[in-house]
């Protein structure tokens, strides 16, 4: 999977579905307790709220249960398919399709349209008009002493349904094309800066390359005199000569590596182009952090039993780079990693010795610039940024993020955890 790729697939920023959720939740428990005790006005109350329930457990299972901080097409269309019937219930039991709270009823879809895919966005059009045509001629009058003189004549009884598909159907349209196009050209740009991106990289390398190569001529001559000036010096020396022979085949190598980089800077790598277990992948990262930092990498392949060899995701090696950088950055001395995995799921547990998560910040992990309210910490601590950027494109490549305080080892704990059938996906 390309780098950008990820940008066709649909989701939804959690965080601001659900105040948008609270938002309409706090509206209808308002607006029905208040007709009902201010006005008077009759209705079946006690159904009313246990409706508003369904939302309010609805948006606490999105906050304590679902810890993606992006929902993905699927939940994003079963939680707007809900906020669709929870609504049409309240519809139902205030007069139908003449309520004139009923408009609300095609706001789900029109949400859905910009952000989620095609199949997603039909259905839930589909389920919106379904649902108007059913309140058109199904449901209770309106609320005693409105229904007592409150008299539609038929043609504008019909009127309103039709009204509310026609909008629907309309601004359901324009909202995709619009989103559509909008989607394209941020692909575009993204391809672009990419493209420009990778001819910058290559520029440089190619100027390094040559630079290096010339400067580095004269050591590797002078290098290679030597050595065959020993070579012939201790030419009846077995072990000797092999070191000898070693050493002047590897200046070799060096001089034509140099002069491959001139001509063409773009070397295949076999840790970048090849199928890689979950185990070499973090392997190879903390190869690169015990270059730089004096902590201990501690890491636990006893239960890892069905390594998957799957295909190098830069997204892959940049989202637990992030995360085993921050356990490095934060720990104290040690920074524990346990690779599990069976038949079914593949998971990586990253734990450190350090002060963990503040509790401030611990419900808004995955979220960009956020900070501890306490002195102590702030100093130490970042804007999330690196948490963000790597919970984002583990999530965009299947894996379900879990970030918590360490039972264990006192610190932070972060669990990424795949199913091996997305896994062979990338």
């Amino acid at each position: 999977m390309k780098f950008f790729e990820t940008s066709k697939y649909f989701s939804l920023k959690k965080s601001t579905y659900i105040n948008l959720r609270w938002i309409a939740i706090i509206g209808q428990l308002i607006t029905v307790n208040f007709i009902y005790f201010v006005f008077d006005f009759r209705f079946n109350l006690i159904l009313a709220n246990s409706t508003i329930l369904i939302g309010v457990l609805s948006n606490l299972y999105l906050i304590y249960i679902n810890q993606n901080t992006q929902l993905t097409d699927k939940i994003a269309f079963i939680f707007l398919s809900i906020d669709i019937l929870q609504l049409s219930c309240l519809i139902y039991l205030s007069g139908g399709i003449i309520n004139p709270f009923s408009i609300f009823l095609i706001i789900p879809a029109i949400f859905s349209s910009s952000n989620l895919g095609f199949r997603s966005n039909l259905l839930l059009v589909s389920s919106t008009v379904l649902v108007v045509i059913f309140l058109t001629f199904f449901n209770q009058p309106l609320p005693f002493p409105v229904s007592d003189h409150f008299h539609v004549d038929s043609y504008y009884y019909y009127s309103i349904p039709i009204a509310l598909i026609i909008a629907l159907l309309f601004l359901n349209y324009f909202a995709s094309t619009f989103g559509s196009e909008s989607r394209i050209r941020k692909e575009a740009l993204n391809k672009m800066e990419e493209i420009m991106s990778k001819e910058h990289e290559l520029l440089s390398l190619g100027g390094q390359a040559a630079a290096a190569a010339h400067s580095l001529g004269t050591p590797f001559s002078t290098m290679k005199i030597i050595s065959t000036d020993l070579l012939e010096q201790f030419k009846d020396n077995e072990d000797i000569k092999k070191d000898i022979e070693l050493l002047s085949g590897q200046l070799e190598r060096c001089s034509e590596i140099l002069k491959k980089l001139t001509l063409n800077p773009v070397i295949e790598d076999n840790f970048i182009d090849g199928e890689l277990t979950i185990s070499a992948y973090v392997d190879e990262i903390i190869k690169s952090f015990q270059q730089i930092s004096t902590k201990k990498f501690i890491v636990n392949y006893d239960q890892n039993s069905n390594p998957l060899n799957i295909t190098k995701s830069i997204e892959i090696v940049y989202g637990l780079r992030n995360f085993i950088g921050n356990a490095n950055k934060f720990s104290a001395n040690k920074i524990f990693i346990n690779i599990k995995s069976d038949n079914d799921l593949t998971e990586i547990i990253i734990e450190d010795d350090g002060e963990g998560y503040p509790k401030d910040v611990l419900s808004k992990i995955g979220e960009p610039y956020i900070k501890s309210v306490k002195s102590s910490i702030k100093s130490k601590s970042g804007l999330g940024l690196g948490i963000f950027i790597g919970k984002t494109l583990l999530e965009k490549n299947y894996a379900n993020i879990l970030c918590r305080n360490s039972k264990t080892r006192g610190g932070a704990e972060v669990s990424i955890k795949w199913k091996n059938k997305d896994l062979l996906k990338l």
